[in-house]
């Protein structure tokens, strides 16, 4: 039953009334229960009142907020640190609608070093762990990560094996001659003398480059010492290097503090925070971070909630961050990151001199990122309108399709077939609207009649929705007849939806455009099921797989498009999403069948490829570590399908 306006508003007065004047968190419902905000104050009575007092200068964003205000709650904590834990656990968990986030953060790269080996290993990781290992990152920016371990590699020499390939290996492997790495898996080189060399990695990665060129020019002078000569020419070589390496990086202060510094900028609805690193008085790095939520926030709203968000994730490595605008209660920020571990930071608002003039610096280089940004999404906008402008004329539509809809149907020998329907709206992709379904009144193995099944059940989804919009009007929707009728004699399979791509229930609107990866088979089945539906003015057109040809119904011949026409890039696109969604899918459902039915997924992979991928490396976890080479190199292998084996079992 839906509350009375008037009894929210009562409710909400009498919470209000009761707010203790104590320190602890507040969470804002709106009218469905959901969590839209999160705060925390060291006085929650007047923190939380000043949302509803008539008389505050409120943003447009809280104004909206507020108005979505039908309950609230709060928790009492002893101080503001605990305050500040468990608001950054709440907002993790709840994700609020109005709480500024970074965005995609979860998505960045790092450097992982596992110092819990005997002989650390040096990958990229997806996530930070408490495994023992250093993480370092996140890398924002592409290209970023790799220009820096291949830097690193030829600095210093490490493996990237994994552990399998490193405890089975008889020799030497290219890396080794081409000194990449100083071959640990042969005895090459004994434990301590390559931790040393990890350890400089570390301080690479840190941006101590002058701790490094200390610690070589000692080493080389003992190895002088010693008439080790081509050992001290290897170190003079390498200091040399590391040099050259940071030259580029480097903007002399006149202290030698490491630090961070945090500026942001704004146009538009797009909001940039730019983190500079400096260490021993260089400037040896920097990274964009774009917000979500933080279109009309204050530029100290901006920097606190960066701020928590950033260091939360990574530990500081810093004495001192200096901000653009103030940070709001940084001492219980400070005490909150100390409590994590962390040594004890400083967070500095400077008003004058060369501080200023880096938090100016940065702020420089975060309006420069969002320009960068908003210029690109430009680009990317004439891309698409230019792609859906010219699949409309190759295909003889009216107008270019608003909603393009793609289908797929993945399945392994006829069992555990699945299907999958993926949406771009105006060129972009819309995940919410995304589909999956599990095939359920198809036996074995037959495409044409599952395809068939999965665009049934969603258009059948979609008329009844429309009638149900519709009730109200006069007259029947467009296929509602059918769509009743397929319900009734069975050829409509409710539940079609177990899983989807985001928790939205709707299969409104109806597509401008379906795509259908298959050939003319699947395109006919499913024309066949417009007709029965009375949507045969629906288009549809399929994507032949060898050749990437369009199939349409009423054309005996392909229509064939260049490999750069901006409309066949927009269908494969769709088709590798629809794709890949599809195939997720059905991995999920196939569960633990077992190795030898995993590998049966990937094109080129006969028994006898199957037979000698198992007797190298024994189970999918170990496979899983191996690089594309290391599949490359087994009997019967190649480099191709190596590719596709290693894109099967690393998807997204």
């Amino acid at each position: 039953m839906t509350e009375h306006p008037a009894e929210t508003k009562d409710r909400l007065h009498d919470k209000l009334a009761r707010l203790p004047d104590q320190p602890g968190v507040y969470i804002f419902h709106d009218e469905r229960g959901r969590v839209i905000y999160v705060g925390k104050s060291r006085s929650l009575r007047s923190r939380v009142r000043s949302y509803f007092q008539a008389s505050r200068g409120l943003n447009t964003r809280t104004l909206t907020m507020v108005q979505k205000i039908a309950d609230l709650e709060w928790i009492i904590v002893d101080n503001e640190v605990e305050a500040l834990i468990l608001e950054s656990n709440l907002i993790k968990e709840h994700h609020p609608e109005y709480n500024i986030k970074l965005r995609d953060d979860k998505h960045y790269p790092f450097i992982r070093v596992n110092l819990a080996e005997d002989f650390p290993r040096v990958s990229i990781a997806r996530a930070r762990k408490k495994d023992g290992a250093r993480y370092f990152g996140p890398y924002t920016r592409s290209g970023a990560i790799a220009e820096t371990m291949r830097l690193a590699r030829r600095l210093f020499g490490y493996r990237t094996c994994s552990d399998h390939k490193f405890r089975n290996v008889q020799r030497p492997c290219l890396d080794y001659h081409i000194h990449r790495c100083p071959a640990p898996c042969v005895g090459l080189v004994d434990a301590a003398t390559y931790r040393q060399g990890i350890d400089k990695l570390c301080l690479f990665l840190e941006g101590r480059t002058d701790e490094i060129i200390r610690q070589l020019e000692a080493e080389m002078e003992e190895a002088a010492e010693r008439l080790e000569f081509e050992r001290a020419a290897v170190l003079r070589d390498q200091i040399q290097a590391v040099r050259e390496a940071t030259e580029r990086q480097k903007i002399m202060l006149p202290d030698m503090v490491d630090r961070d510094v945090i500026g942001w900028a704004r146009e538009g609805a797009d909001t940039c925070v730019e983190v500079l690193s400096i260490r021993e008085g260089k400037l040896v790095g920097r990274e964009d971070f774009f917000l979500d939520h933080a279109a009309e926030s204050e530029g100290g709203e901006i920097i606190t909630a960066f701020v928590k968000q950033y260091y939360a994730t990574r530990p500081v490595e810093v004495p001192e961050v200096l901000v653009q605008d103030p940070v709001e209660e940084p001492d219980a920020i400070a005490a909150w990151l100390e409590k994590k571990g962390a040594a004890r930071v400083r967070f500095v608002w400077p008003q004058r001199g060369f501080k200023r003039d880096l938090c100016q610096m940065a702020a420089r280089n975060a309006a420069e990122a969002v320009a960068l940004m908003r210029a690109e999404r430009a680009a990317d906008a004439g891309r698409i309108e230019a792609g859906l402008a010219a699949l409309a004329r190759a295909l003889g539509l009216a107008a270019p399709p608003e909603r393009i809809e793609c289908y797929d149907v993945s399945n392994l020998q006829g069992r555990d077939a699945t299907g999958s329907m993926v949406v771009m709206a105006h060129g972009r992709p819309q995940k919410d609207a995304y589909r999956r379904f599990a095939i359920k009144t198809v036996e074995g193995q037959d495409d044409f009649a599952s395809m068939a099944e999965i665009v049934r059940r969603r258009l059948v989804r979609g008329l009844r929705e429309a009638a149900e919009a519709a009730a109200g009007g006069t007259g029947t929707p467009p296929g509602e007849d059918a769509a009743r009728a397929a319900e009734e004699n069975g050829t409509y399979a409710p539940g079609g939806t177990e899983e989807q791509g985001r928790k939205s229930s709707s299969f409104l609107p109806l597509p401008d455009l379906l795509l259908i990866d298959g050939g003319r088979g699947q395109v006919n089945a499913v024309r066949r099921v417009l007709a029965e539906l009375g949507l045969d003015h629906l288009p549809v057109a399929g994507i032949a797989k060898e050749h990437e040809y369009l199939i349409l119904p009423d054309r005996p011949d392909p229509v064939i498009l260049p490999a750069d026409n901006p409309g066949l890039l927009l269908v494969e696109q769709i088709r590798d999403e629809a794709h890949r969604f599809a195939v997720g899918y059905h991995r999920k459902r196939r569960g633990t069948r077992g190795m030898r039915s995993l590998l049966d997924d990937v094109e080129g992979i006969g028994p006898r490829r199957k037979r000698a991928l198992l007797k190298k490396f024994g189970s999918v976890a170990v496979m899983k570590e191996a690089s594309v080479n290391d599949l490359a190199a087994v009997e019967g292998m190649n480099l191709a399908v190596a590719q596709r084996l290693y894109d099967f079992l690393h998807p997204g």
